[in-house]
């Protein structure tokens, strides 16, 4: 058995090595949570500090802090606000990211089946324009893409298996960014001044694995996220442009370890990395490596 654990990991990592981004505005991990609560508690009290390698040299360190109370067997809402720190050549900067609203109902199990729908939205802390030094930032050092969002979505759970498929739609654009790579000396970012941003549209599989006579589950997922038309921005002629190359399909590998110390505390280890990604990523959400060290208390 442990050999297979370990076996399974060093997948995992290797696929890390050869993987070259992913994208995630929320909607990857924002109705993660609803399917695997501890139903006779009617709280749960999460935080997670999160580390990644982002485009170029861009490293990031972000928080998140998320309650949700579950009113009921069939309904519960879920609120969530997130930071982050860039760090990378043009220098390091850390923002309040976006708070997130969310609610879920459950509907009753079926033959082994229940069902469970999510709405929500995204609300940004900035405008996406934060700069350094007075310097334009591309939207990799922003800690959020600065739109106001709806999700849409529905769960699966049938025995060990999840399956999710959501929607992200930008509804308000706040995006105030004003960086151009004419302007700065590198050709690592594309420009995004006064970026658009398209939806997303997502579809995962996760199983669900608990290791006989211990506290551990493994949990790996497939994600495919589809981006539903090319982004823009405005050139520096005052025109909108099409970012070439900006829609398309990402595929992402997660493995997520869980361990429940007791029936209120739990924590989690997860590592994830793309197999395929889009031509181009303006929205400054690629990664290579994503590892993200989550506890909760549930009360």
């Amino acid at each position: 058995m442990k050999n297979k654990i370990l076996a399974l990991f060093g997948l995992l990592i290797s696929t890390v090595a050869w993987s070259q981004g992913c994208s995630d505005a929320g909607i990857c991990s924002i109705n993660k949570g609803f399917t695997d609560e501890k139903k006779e508690f009617k709280n749960n009290l999460e935080y997670a500090s999160i580390y990644s390698l982002g485009e170029a040299d861009v490293r990031y360190l972000s928080h998140y802090l998320s309650y949700t109370k579950r009113f009921n067997e069939r309904f519960a809402f879920t609120s969530k606000v997130t930071l982050s720190t860039a760090n990378g050549s043009f220098g390091t900067r850390t923002q309040f990211g976006d708070a997130f609203l969310v609610g879920s109902y459950t509907f009753k199990e079926k033959n082994s089946k229940q069902w469970s729908t999510i709405l929500g939205a995204k609300f940004p802390f900035t405008a996406a324009n934060l700069k350094i030094n007075g310097n334009s930032l591309p939207l990799d050092y922003q800690s959020s893409l600065g739109t106001i969002d709806v999700f849409l979505g529905t769960n699966l759970t049938y025995k060990r298996w999840d399956f999710n498929a959501a929607m992200q739609i930008p509804v308000v654009n706040l995006n105030k960014n004003s960086y151009f790579a004419e302007y700065s000396g590198t050709t690592d970012f594309p420009s995004t001044n006064l970026f658009e941003r398209k939806p997303d549209a997502l579809l995962r599989a996760t199983y669900s694995w608990s290791i006989p006579q211990s506290k551990f589950t493994l949990k790996p997922n497939i994600l495919l996220i589809y981006h539903l038309g090319e982004d823009s921005f405005e050139n520096i002629f005052g025109e909108r442009e099409n970012i070439k190359g900006s829609d398309g399909l990402t595929v992402n590998g997660n493995l997520l370890s869980t361990y429940r110390i007791n029936q209120q505390n739990q924590l989690e280890l997860s590592i994830a990395s793309p197999f395929v990604v889009r031509e181009v990523r303006p929205d400054g959400l690629t990664r290579s490596l994503v590892i993200a060290l989550q506890y909760r208390f549930s009360f």
